[in-house]
């Protein structure tokens, strides 16, 4: 059983989910939450939908027997193969997804030229291009794939000359006002944000997906009335099927870029 005091779960396949988690403790720095990242199981984007869909299952119900009160799907790849099946399994259970940030982009500006970066995975994933189609009469969006970029993250290697490097070589051709927004289409790349702003220029915006989630998992929380009611001293703990993974995530954690 779970109540008010009980804590939020997050899910990710690997450290990507950190960023929500970071967005998570910012809404709601009262709150206790559990991270479980599976880097046993890493990366899913190689694997069919029903494997990854029995993975995030099974990630799922180690949070719910850890008496989580919501789990909140900080992954793109697992929103999309298991989200709507484990609602519908669990239709009184508070489950969040991750939604790619296409229309706050799409809507910053008029018609804005939109660069959307995300693993080539997501990239084809059905969600992201209905989403994306949604809105293409209101923006121009351009796909960049970027799987080099998941790697540096996933090792804690942030803001290595090495990450630069390949950021600054998927990135040249849309500097000097070629686009006005870029959407963080992965979990993993809000890490490298600052890098990202500083190649593209300051006028570009920058949007990713983990505040509208963090916001979401509030207002859920809050129409149950499940939120503890504190404003601050809550606690993370971190569990990784890769135990010593576990120290990754809390430098990812407590990074300040």
């Amino acid at each position: 059983m779970y109540g008010k005091d009980s804590p939020i779960g997050v899910f990710d396949s690997g450290m990507g989910g950190v960023s929500v988690l970071r967005k998570l403790s910012r809404v709601m720095p009262g709150e206790n939450f559990i991270y479980f990242g599976d880097s046993v199981n890493a990366p899913y984007g190689t694997k069919s939908k029903e494997e990854i869909k029995a993975l995030t299952e099974k990630a799922f119900d180690f949070l719910r027997d850890k008496g989580c009160k919501a789990v909140v799907i900080a992954c793109n790849t697992a929103t999309s193969a298991a989200a709507k099946y484990l609602r519908e399994k669990y239709p009184d259970y508070s489950i969040i997804g991750l939604e790619p940030a296409l229309k706050p982009a799409a809507l910053s500006m008029d018609y804005p030229k939109v660069l959307a970066m995300a693993t080539p995975l997501t990239l084809k994933e059905e969600k992201f291009n209905s989403l994306m189609a949604q809105y293409e009469d209101q923006a121009e969006f351009i796909k960049l794939p970027a799987p080099e970029l998941v790697k540096y993250i996933e090792s804690g290697e942030l803001d290595s000359e090495e990450e630069i490097q390949y950021l600054e070589e998927i990135l040249t051709p849309y500097k000097d006002g070629k686009v006005d927004a870029v959407v963080l289409g992965c979990t993993h790349f809000p890490f490298a944000r600052k890098t990202i702003q500083r190649i593209l220029g300051d006028d570009v915006l920058v949007f990713d997906g983990g505040l509208g989630a963090a916001r979401q998992t509030r207002r859920v929380l809050e129409g149950k009335n499940l939120l503890n009611g504190k404003e601050e001293g809550g606690a993370v703990n971190f569990i990784n099927s890769i135990p010593e993974k576990t120290e990754i995530a809390k430098k990812l954690f407590y990074y300040k870029g």
